[in-house]
């Protein structure tokens, strides 16, 4: 009897080890062949696996027509801002603010987000787009919104930034690693400054805060809850029902057609 072991092979994102191989000839020339294979997957290979978008199907005079749930959400103006913050991401939630406002300059965008924070220029050109673009940018915190994710939650549209009530939101300084020669770790310190102080003065820009006061707070990790944002003007009011947001449209119309008289 004869035994292989062979060294893992790549398949795609994950590993297939085939970990036991065994290849039986017996004197009758009859050959059976056993193996196990084991599949090994990263956990990030997991989470993508299961991360399965649902499909909606709808009717129409033309016949049925399917879009994923977010395609689905886009034709309702709703942006979804999930996960780390980075380049791809931010380059869709860019794409997508831009077509919706080619579609309707005069009509709000809702923007929902879940996110941990992440890359500082990815989400500063998600920021500058909501800044730019003609209309208002509706922000909603559902489960976090910590570091860039809490910097674009209150750069929604001023009354238009809501939580959920179990929200949570968490602010700091800019985070950072450099290796290299001293005269270059010195650049890029410096640069990391000018960003923490341009970040601090945006968020007492949108806060109300005081700019002493952000720096203060922003030194380390600050956690706030729902309440507790709409305290510290990151946010201005916590939704807990669909009817309050409904009750939030019906102003909304009554103020656009009295500006509009």
């Amino acid at each position: 009897m004869k035994k292989e072991f062979y060294p893992p092979i790549k398949l795609g994102h994950g590993y297939c080890c085939l970990s036991q191989v065994e290849l039986v000839i017996n004197d009758s020339d009859a050959k059976k062949f056993y193996q196990e294979r084991v599949m090994s997957y990263s956990r990030a290979d997991q989470v993508s696996t299961m991360a399965l978008v649902p499909m909606v199907v709808e009717q129409t005079s033309r016949g049925e027509r399917a879009y994923d749930i977010y395609s689905r959400l886009l034709k309702e103006r709703v942006i979804f801002l999930t996960g780390q913050v980075e380049d791809h991401m931010a380059n869709l939630i860019v794409a997508q603010m831009l077509f919706l406002e080619a579609e309707n300059p005069d009509k709000d965008i809702s923007l929902y987000i879940n996110s941990p924070g992440g890359v500082i220029t990815a989400g500063m050109s998600i920021y500058d787009t909501m800044q730019f673009i003609k209309p208002d940018v509706i922000t909603l915190c559902i489960g976090q919104a910590c570091s860039m994710g809490a910097f674009l939650l209150t750069a929604g549209t001023k009354g238009k930034r809501f939580c959920l009530p179990n929200s949570r939101v968490m602010i700091h300084q800019p985070l950072g690693g450099y290796q290299g020669q001293v005269s270059d770790i010195e650049i890029h310190s410096k640069e990391i400054r000018n960003v923490k102080n341009r970040m601090n003065t945006l968020m007492a820009k949108h806060t109300g805060k005081a700019l002493e006061e952000i720096e203060k707070d922003t030194e380390r990790d600050y956690f706030l809850s729902a309440e507790e944002s709409v305290n510290y003007g990151l946010v201005d009011q916590v939704l807990c029902t669909r009817e309050t947001v409904s009750n939030l449209d019906e102003k909304a119309d009554k103020k656009s057609k009295k500006s509009t008289k």
